[in-house]
């Protein structure tokens, strides 16, 4: 099986990662509210579990970015021996 994708299917993954980013950036906002809301009520105990929390939607996004940037790189070609090297 060829490790090319054609467009169509790129663009299917594309629109699946676009999906993921944006359901994590509403937990983000959820988180954040969430957070905001019992910090302003007292308990600042929320805080830095909430960060790291933050921390790992944030990694996780960027792990995607990083595969839609390595999908979109152009693959070498693999061929034999130059002729004339």
């Amino acid at each position: 099986m060829s490790d090319i994708l054609t467009r169509e299917q790129r663009i299917t993954i594309v629109y699946g990662v676009l999906c993921i980013v944006v359901m994590i950036v509403v937990l983000q906002l959820w988180l954040l509210t969430a957070t905001m809301n019992a910090y302003l009520g007292g308990d600042g105990s929320v805080v830095i579990p909430a960060a790291l929390a933050s921390l790992g939607c944030l990694g996780l996004n960027l792990g995607l970015l990083k595969y839609l940037y390595a999908m979109e790189r152009p693959r070498p070609e693999s061929r034999g021996p130059q002729p004339g090297a």
